[in-house]
């Protein structure tokens, strides 16, 4: 070949890697500014949200009616005594004489609810 021909070879080869080199890092610099072009958009559009739920937040605040509490419950009432521990005393009584087998029956119907 002759070296005029190589070099035209060359230069072909030069000015496309040129011409690709150009094309690479005019796109870099499109996607770079896009990128920050929306991180901006993207950090407005927050802000706008932040500011309105703070707006929001503050009018709930103003107008909700004071929040009142209820009254405490009333102290628990004592408890009263099991129905077992009745009946067994009412058994004891029994047993020393102090009641009458008709008399502890009716204190027993009287604690079961017959």
């Amino acid at each position: 070949m002759p070296r005029a021909r190589r070099r035209m070879r060359r230069r072909r080869v030069a000015t496309a890697a040129v011409g690709t080199a150009v094309v690479a890092g005019t796109a870099g610099a499109v996607h770079h500014h896009q990128n920050k072009k929306y991180a901006q958009q993207d950090a407005a559009a927050q802000q706008e949200y932040d500011q309105a739920y703070e707006q929001g937040a503050a009018d709930a605040q103003q107008s909700a009616p004071p929040v009142q509490q209820a009254p405490p419950p009333p102290a628990p009432a004592p408890e009263e005594e099991d129905v077992i521990t009745q009946l067994e005393r009412l058994a004891a009584l029994k047993d020393q004489g102090i009641l009458t087998e008709e008399e502890f029956a009716a204190q027993k119907a009287k604690l079961l609810g017959i």
